[in-house]
């Protein structure tokens, strides 16, 4: 079918809600189909499939399993009403009507609307925050939303009766580190202006489930230098000022475990005990929280937020709605209980501290795990939102998982690749690596369909790593093999990548070069390379920050001193000598991919455990499991390693292309068909960044602007004027105001036209009383005052010039439209602007200035961009580029430089330079293009605002008369921020004509800027 899912997986752009689907099946799965109209509602699959062999439960699990089962489909209801409320809520054409402070209205504008020019924020993380912010500012304070409050505060009760728990579930790739950012933003700024607020706080303990993923979020610390809330542009550049003064403390939850204040043997502490009560060496829960909290303890009410957060629950007591069985199943269900209960205990410690405001809860899989006492899979009943895998690929923000469907094997119902671990599990070892020896990769043991599915998913990685290598891409792809054990990873790491053993006398010898070429550590002659291609880790070590196990260290020390000499390769002496073992595997594994760090060349990773979180390599293409996957839950954990994309550059339909992900062994219930991706190269990105050298020879190239919140105006006291030019134009037609004719038919019968007769029937004078009407009640009156009745008659009078004159006119529909309340808003506006304008000279307007910011300036400018960009010319610019949205900017950045009489100029982009305007009764904000300084034979430059515009729709109009007529005389009138003017271009092809004749007409008169 042309429109099925496998021929056109990915229906949505990124950057807005979803509008169509694809339909699924009722276990889930794709059906290749035409897609539905209409956002998917969230509905949860169970992620853990019927065992074929049930053992009888007993009529307390049987309760429980149910109990669990009807209080997700309730979770469920609530998220689906809540995404309504927060989806109409989001529809609000004017700001003031969202019911939100006034540093959430401004947030909220700027992340949806905001020229990005690093990776914008996805619809499905604005989405999040939006529903968090709902959920505090709106929701508590209207009567009709009570019960999802009460809902919210219940599911809590039960389940975490110490604390309060908002769950936001994203999908893997999705980017939630993005998300935390923006809910510390949203705090923080609140916090700082309402110090006393109890919704608000600057207090943060963000807690991960690992160290990779700890280190990974220090970039949410607003001073790190490549922190997000700066270079990934998540908040204003005018109120990043704001932003250190958030206290973020990131930790793993093991922090929370009480340390010995003394090491005893067992002897020792029975002598110091005697017959005494047993004697208390662990530390106090004060100094654990003192150690692990740090600066946080000095603030009230702290911000929790917790990532991965499945693993962070109270165990529910009372029986278990799904008793484990076998040996493996039960050890898996205690390391989640010991880690859970570790991590909600420190929560609830620190919460009888100082309190904790709101725990948020951010996963992919938000759903307790086994051994929780709750059906394995349910979901926390206090999620609010939910983005699915299935959304995120529709919408393209994550790879598609390809597994295998079908196989020529004749025995079995599913191809043994898929459930790779039935096959082979009982042939591979059973032991730890130290208990096993050595075993021999070469050996008959070493099962045939392992090979197999190893030479299988390394051919197909080979076709792939040839693209890449033909496509230009520096890194290469990466290929996952995880593993149940150290006994089994080694087995598998030296078969794939080489290995030796103690000759006789005692010294390592050569053995194996390695099976699959491009991923051996070893050359030809048995040598090992400079340079690894494969990995071997012990991720769960690694997290966990422990030492080393001795025989793993043995297996690696060589690969070890290869990295430490790397590093000194590099000048990095210190680095080399400091790093433990562990550091230093750690930092490989987590740079496995990125230019210019120890893993960069990485090809292949084995890894022991599960390599569940936090590893976000974005060049994972091939995933091999080779270990026992009990849940739909840990295979989607696993799978989510290769999910993350790795070009974010839209296709010319706005729409991200496709990426795979090639995955055997992993039992994941996702369906695909073969299809070949081609392979895009990374757009190149440009450092556009504020050269402060420039400034050293030159220091008049930085602009300085005022950064304007509003304006003031004198109110006339008698006299009101108005004059009108072409950009008080207002053309009504049907595309501002909808079709005024339908045609109605039956059957049978005769039609009918309907139209609007009443307002047809709208006379002139009806319609100047009524926008006169607004502009006395908007414009005319002060705050809390009566309106100034005397001025209605010259209003009136006004009014009736602009429709008489005919600067109003309608077009295929009636001229009465104009009392739509939006369009006699715009109406009224665009007179007002008139009426400024005719009072030009009498500095009847100033400018308000931000409090906390009051001006901008081009050192802060910094980001990535991978647009055309123009090179700028040293003397001309203290930024380093121009980023060309358009030929325009480039031909306008050439003749700008090729003047004698520019003294500087920039590009508007990465600037924060915003003029707030009024779309009839919507308030928005006005991005120009350039800011130039002029020398126009004044005393000081001129400031000179340009614009470059093809099409002028109403919106351009209301832009350029407010710089004309409320911006530009209102800064000026301030006296403190030079002189300031506005120009607008249309011809690209007379631009250079154009900006002479601009020039020297400034040169020769003084025009309306006071000198």
């Amino acid at each position: 079918m042309a429109d099925g899912f496998f021929d056109n997986p990915i229906l949505n752009s990124p950057y807005e809600e979803p509008r169509r689907h694809h339909a699924l099946s009722e276990e889930g799965q794709p059906l290749n189909l035409p897609p539905k109209d209409g956002r998917r509602r969230s509905e949860l699959i169970s992620p853990v499939p019927p065992a074929k062999k049930q053992k009888k439960r007993d009529a307390q699990s049987d309760w429980l399993q149910q109990e669990d089962e009807e209080g997700q489909a309730y979770t469920l209801q609530n998220i689906n009403e809540i995404r309504t409320h927060v989806s109409n809520w989001r529809r609000l054409p004017n700001p003031a009507d969202w019911g939100v402070t006034p540093v959430t209205q401004r947030l909220l504008q700027y992340w949806r609307h905001h020229n990005f020019e690093t990776v914008r924020p996805f619809f499905c993380q604005v989405e999040a925050v939006e529903t968090a912010i709902w959920l505090t500012e709106v929701a508590p304070r209207q009567k009709q939303h009570a019960h999802l409050v009460a809902n919210l505060r219940q599911a809590n009760q039960d389940a975490n009766p110490e604390l309060l728990r908002t769950a936001l579930k994203l999908a893997t790739g999705a980017g939630k580190t993005t998300v935390m950012a923006m809910l510390i933003a949203w705090q923080t700024l609140n916090a700082v202006r309402a110090a006393n607020s109890d919704r608000f706080s600057r207090a943060f303990l963000i807690v991960a489930p690992g160290i990779t993923i700890r280190d990974r979020l220090q970039i949410l610390q607003p001073s790190h230098p490549d922190n997000y809330y700066a270079r990934r542009e998540l908040v204003p550049q005018d109120l990043l000022p704001d932003m250190p003064k958030a206290k973020v403390v990131i930790a793993n939850y093991h922090v929370f475990k009480r340390r010995e204040t003394m090491e005893l043997s067992k002897v020792g502490r029975a002598f110091l005990q005697g017959r005494d009560e047993p004697i208390q060496t662990l530390e106090t829960e004060g100094a654990m929280l003192k150690r692990a909290c740090g600066e946080l303890l000095a603030f009230k009410n702290v911000v929790v937020i917790n990532d991965e957060a499945h693993h962070c629950y109270r165990e529910r007591t009372g029986g278990d709605a799904e008793a484990p069985v076998a040996a493996e199943e039960r050890e898996e269900a205690k390391r989640n209980a010991e880690a859970a209960r570790l991590w909600i205990s420190g929560l609830e410690a620190l919460k009888r501290k100082v309190g904790v405001r709101m725990v948020y809860d951010l996963s992919a899989t938000p759903f307790f795990l086994r051994g929780s006492g709750y059906r394995e899979g349910t979901l926390f009943p206090w999620t609010v939102s939910d983005f699915s895998l299935m959304d995120a690929i529709e919408c393209g923000i994550v790879k598609l998982p390809r597994i295998p469907v079908a196989d020529n094997a004749v025995t079995g119902d599913a191809p043994i690749y898929r459930e790779l671990w039935e096959h082979i599990g009982k042939r591979m070892p059973k032991k730890g690596a130290g208990k096993s020896g050595d075993l021999d990769p070469l050996s008959a043991s070493f099962p045939p369909e392992l090979q197999t599915a190893l030479y299988a998913l390394y051919s197909h990685y080979q076709k792939t790593y040839d693209e890449w290598q033909r496509a230009g891409i520096d890194t290469p792809p990466v290929f996952i093999v995880v593993c149940n054990n150290t006994a089994t990873s080694k087995l598998v790491y030296e078969w794939i990548a080489g290995f030796e053993r103690p000759g006789e006398d005692g010294e390592p010898e050569f053995r194996h070069a390695g099976h699959l070429e491009l991923f051996r550590n070893y050359d030809q002659h048995g040598n090992r390379l400079t340079r690894f291609n494969t990995l071997l880790v012990d991720s769960e070590a690694l997290e966990a920050g422990e030492a080393l196990d001795a025989s793993y260290r043995d297996l690696m020390g060589s690969e070890i001193e290869q990295f430490k000499r790397e590093l000194r390769d590099r000048g990095l002496h210190k680095e080399a000598e400091n790093l433990s073992d562990t550091d230093v595997l750690r930092e490989v594994m987590n740079t496995v991919g990125r230019k210019g760090r120890l893993g960069e060349q990485i090809r292949c990773v084995v890894s022991v455990s599960m390599l569940t979180e936090g590893w976000d390599a974005n060049t994972v293409t091939h995933i091999m499991g080779v270990r026992a996957f009990g849940t739909q839950l840990l295979c989607e954990q696993v799978v989510g390693r290769g999910l993350r994309r790795q070009s974010y550059e839209l296709n010319k339909e706005g729409l991200f292309d496709v990426e795979y992900a090639d995955i055997l062994g992993i039992p994941f219930n996702f369906t695909a068909e073969p299809v070949v991706a081609p392979v895009k190269k990374p757009a190149k990105s440009t450092r556009v960044q504020a050269l402060k050298e420039r400034l050293v020879d030159k220091p008049e190239l930085e602009i300085v602007f005022p950064r304007v919140e509003g304006y003031r105006y004198d109110l006339p006291d008698e006299t009101i004027a108005a004059h009108f030019t072409d950009d008080s134009r207002f053309e009504l037609n049907p595309g501002n105001v909808g079709p005024s004719k339908v045609q109605n038919e039956g059957v049978v019968g005769e039609g009918v036209t309907l139209t609007p007769e009443i307002v047809e029937a709208a006379r002139p004078s009806e319609l100047s009383f009524k926008i006169a009407k607004r502009l006395l009640y908007t414009r005319y009156r002060d705050e809390g005052q009566d309106p100034p009745m005397h001025l209605f008659g010259q209003l009136q009078r006004i009014a009736r010039r602009w429709i008489t004159e005919g600067y109003l006119t309608a077009k295929g529909v009636p001229l009465g439209s104009i009392m739509y309340p939006a369009l006699e808003a715009q109406a009224a506006e665009l007179i007002f602007m008139a009426c400024q304008r005719a009072n030009d000279g009498e500095a009847r307007v100033k400018a308000i200035l931000d409090s906390y910011n009051p001006r901008g300036s081009t050192r802060f400018v910094a980001f990535n961009t991978t647009k055309s960009v123009w090179t700028t010319r040293p003397d001309k610019s203290h930024v380093s580029h121009v980023v060309m949205d358009s030929e325009w900017e480039g031909e306008l950045a050439r003749v700008l430089e090729d003047h004698p009489k520019v003294v500087a100029y920039v590009k508007n982009q990465g600037l924060q330079f915003e003029v707030p305007y009024r779309d009839g009764a919507v308030a928005r904000r006005y991005v120009p293009d350039f800011i130039v300084r002029l020398d126009d034979d004044h005393d000081e430059p001129l400031n000179l605002i340009l614009e470059t515009k093809g099409y002028r729709g109403l919106d351009a109009q209301l832009k350029a008369e407010t710089m004309k007529t409320l911006w530009v005389p209102g800064v000026n009138a301030l006296g403190a921020h030079g002189r300031w003017a506005f120009a607008e271009f249309t011809e690209p092809y007379g631009m250079e004509d154009a900006f002479a004749a601009l020039v020297e007409a400034m040169a020769t008169t003084r025009r309306e800027v006071p000198a």
